[in-house]
């Protein structure tokens, strides 16, 4: 389980695995937020709207969820984290502070792991230069991401997200697989 404060580059981590490390699973999270420039349906998100979401929720269908940034909804689909994991294989939630404490809760033999920027100035240039949200939704954020830093000692392990491939390959490292071993060879 992956988690850290917005614009740490955890959806950055998740698509390097995604791209280098075929035999992990990554679970795809449901929101209620638009989808950014580039974001895939079924990809990077499963883009639903406030009542699909209610019904998933009610109905038990999420392994965990939470309110992000006060504003919009993430949750993790239950049934196809349950199916990899009884299949034996290596999966990634990559979700939110609130998230990790209910998967904490459900899953208390899961590994969890921190993901964490070189430094708080360095938090604030990658939520600008991302340029994908408005200037009160970027002191939302960051008021948010005081709180997920804070709680970094929940965590098993923290890793600096100082560059993208080094944090990946240290993730997979504790995941128990070799970091040697990517699916492509573009080194």
């Amino acid at each position: 389980m992956l988690a850290g404060p917005t614009a740490v580059g955890k959806g950055t981590v998740a698509a390097d695995i995604r791209r280098r490390y075929e035999q992990i699973w990554l679970s795809v999270s449901v929101t209620t937020r638009p989808a950014r420039p580039g974001e895939e349906n079924g990809v990077h998100y499963f883009f639903v709207d406030e009542a699909e979401f209610d019904e998933l929720a009610a109905t038990g269908q999420l392994l965990e969820w939470a309110v992000v940034h006060g504003r919009h909804r993430y949750g993790t689909p239950r049934a196809a984290v349950e199916q990899v994991l009884a299949e034996g294989r290596p999966a990634l939630l990559e979700i939110d502070l609130q998230g990790a404490r209910q998967v904490r809760q459900n899953m208390p033999d899961a590994f969890f792991v921190f993901l964490k920027p070189p430094s708080l100035d360095e938090l604030v240039r990658r939520l600008v230069g991302r340029g994908t949200e408005d200037s009160e939704e970027r002191a939302r954020r960051l008021r948010t991401a005081e709180v997920e830093m804070a709680a970094e000692s929940e965590f098993d392990v923290s890793i600096v997200n100082e560059d993208v491939r080094q944090a990946t390959d240290e993730l997979v490292s504790w995941m128990g697989l070799t970091p040697t071993n990517p699916v492509d060879s573009h080194r």
